[in-house]
């Protein structure tokens, strides 16, 4: 079964003039990680620290501009492998 979401956007939204997210906006944030700040049934709050994720890689904005996708990076990290293995065993 699918759920089909309703259409509750008010008319009065006009979306025509947003220029869009601002890039790099929580960059650094995410170096150091996140906390989350849990409110709890008996009034108490329990703040939750955690780091980035294992293989998370920031990218500086300068690089980002060359490596824009995950996929970009990839590809470009897998060409330098095979320059280093290709030097390596010439030597």
């Amino acid at each position: 079964m699918t759920d089909v979401l309703e259409d509750d956007l008010q008319p009065g939204y006009d979306f025509s003039t947003m220029q869009g997210g601002v890039r790099g906006k929580y960059y650094r944030a995410l170096q150091e990680g996140y906390s989350i700040r849990i409110l709890k049934a008996d009034g108490s709050t329990e703040v939750r620290h955690y780091p980035p994720g294992e293989g998370t890689v920031v990218l500086e904005p300068d690089v980002r501009q060359y490596f824009p996708t995950s996929a970009a990076v990839n590809d470009a990290l897998r060409s330098l492998i095979r320059i280093a293995q290709e030097i390596s065993s010439a030597t």
